[in-house]
């Protein structure tokens, strides 16, 4: 049976991480993904409940976004924080989430993943650009 630890394989999540350090070279972001299995009420409200509990708030520019999947039940949200939801907005959300579960149907989740999450730096990348001396004040790791 998948989980949420073994939805993606090692090579994967490896590949998700890259994918984060990547996009993060373009901005004073961060960007997190987290897996689990199931998601009992509404997604977008569980990712806010994760993003706190992951402590993504102690960014200095508020610029923190979290990519949520519950994946036995199939719901997937992705939520930021103040600095940059007040620039991009709902729209945005939704849209990255449409298109990725979009993608997910088309082709392989972990590339349409490493998209979405791509697509979350070119994005952070327009109001928070990466500055000389920035510092990765986030994990890169997946959390579950």
């Amino acid at each position: 049976m998948r989980t949420a630890r073994n939805f993606f394989t090692e090579q994967e999540q490896a590949m998700l991480i890259a994918a984060i350090a990547l996009a993060e070279l373009k901005t004073s972001g961060e960007i997190r993904l987290h897996i689990e299995n199931f998601c009992f009420g509404n997604e977008v409200k569980r990712a806010e409940k994760v993003f706190a509990h992951l402590k993504m708030h102690n960014t200095k520019e508020r610029n923190g976004v979290l990519i949520y999947m519950a994946v036995l039940n199939k719901k997937i949200a992705v939520v930021g924080d103040k600095g940059i939801h007040q620039k991009l907005g709902n729209e945005f959300w939704q849209k990255i989430v449409a298109d990725l579960i979009k993608k997910f149907k088309a082709s392989n989740k972990a590339t349409a993943l490493s998209e979405c999450i791509g697509e979350c730096g070119e994005q952070l990348g327009k109001f928070f650009p990466r500055k000389k001396d920035d510092t990765n004040e986030l994990t890169n790791s997946i959390s579950f």
